[in-house]
This record gives C-alpha cells, sequence and structure tokens, in this order.
C-alpha cells in the first residue's frame, strides 16, 4: 500500500469477519482541497458503517444462537422483556416502542402465544383493542439474561454509561435518517 493510500485508509482491525485490511480512495486529499475533507470525513462514515454492518452480522449469528439455546430469537425475547416491563401494553404501543412495523411483530405475538409465552387480553375500555401480557412460562423466559443479546449489551453500558446517550441519539438519527431517504424512494419498511 502506497504511503498515499494509508493516509486514507479505512481500519478494519478488530470489525469481525472482515478479512479486507483496506478500503482506500483513488488519490490522497490535497492540502486546501475541500475534496479532501469529503474524503476524510467519507472514511469516517465508511468505518461507521463496517461497524454497523459488524454489528448487524452479530446480532444475527447470536440470535440463531439464542433460537438454539432458548428455542427462541433475540426479537422475540426483546418483545418478552418490553411486555415483562409493560404489562397490559397494546400492540400498537409495543411496535411504536420497538421501532418496528406491526406486521411484522403480529407474526412474533403469534408465535410467542403458541409457545404459551404471552398472553393477550381484551382491553376492557376498547373491545378492539388486545393488552399483552406474560405467562407464568414467559415471566421464566424473561428472567433468562446468559448468553442473549440483552445480556451483551448490558455489560457493555455498564462499562460505558456516559456514551449511551450519545450513541442513543446516533441511532435514533441514523434510523430516521434512513426513514426519510428511503420513504423518497418508495421503498417499503424492512420490517413489514
Amino acid at each position: 500500500m502506497s504511503a498515499a493510500d494509508a493516509r486514507t485508509s479505512v481500519d478494519t482491525e478488530g470489525c469481525p469477519g472482515n478479512t479486507s485490511t483496506a478500503v482506500s480512495s483513488r488519490e490522497p486529499p490535497t492540502p486546501g482541497d475541500p475534496l479532501g475533507k469529503a474524503r476524510k470525513d467519507r472514511t469516517l462514515v465508511l468505518r461507521f458503517m463496517g461497524q454497523l454492518w459488524a454489528l448487524d452480522r452479530w446480532l444475527h449469528s447470536a440470535s440463531k444462537r439464542m433460537e438454539t439455546t432458548y428455542g427462541m430469537t433475540a426479537p422475540q425475547l426483546l418483545v418478552v422483556g418490553f411486555v415483562g416491563r409493560s404489562p397490559g401494553i397494546s400492540a400498537g404501543a409495543l411496535a411504536k416502542a420497538l421501532n418496528i412495523h406491526p406486521s411484522t411483530l403480529t407474526g412474533i405475538l403469534r408465535h410467542l402465544e403458541l409457545r404459551g409465552v404471552l398472553r393477550r387480553r381484551r382491553d376492557p375500555k376498547d373491545a378492539r383493542r388486545a393488552l399483552l401480557g406474560l405467562t407464568p412460562n414467559g415471566r421464566h423466559v424473561d428472567a433468562l439474561r446468559s448468553g442473549t443479546v440483552e445480556d451483551a449489551i448490558g455489560r457493555v453500558l455498564e462499562r460505558m454509561p456516559s456514551d449511551t446517550p450519545a450513541a442513543e441519539r446516533i441511532l435514533a438519527a441514523l434510523t430516521s435518517e434512513l426513514e426519510v431517504d428511503l420513504g423518497k424512494g418508495h421503498a417499503t419498511d424492512p420490517d413489514g
């Protein structure tokens, strides 16, 4: 790799599953050149994207492992956790809290009901709406921690508590930005 490539390379060391050592631009930035700043900023963007994709890969791998170990995927355990902390929550409120499409949540709720983990009851104030709660088996599942995505995230957040609000803001802003951009292109919701 040339010295110019080294100045504009993307460090991917430490990215799980990444076999590439560097991604470089074709030409080094020229001092005082506004495009040089854009290339440098793009390098940061590419590094961040690499971390997001590595995270996505590991989330899918962890979810598959959890399904083998516990019989439930990470999204299913996420729903159990939310319902466990908000008994009586409606499906609509849960979909909003989880930032997922209601049709995606419907499939997860159906699976959890069939497994005897979740129960629905009619809202006494609105018969069209169901309120969600955990069964005794669901409360047992909600107590699972070891080897879960929630456990890993909890350990990281304990080590970096002051970084948590900034990380949440970045992830929320990125989600919002993608929703706006993809909405312009007539893309469908990735969950629905």
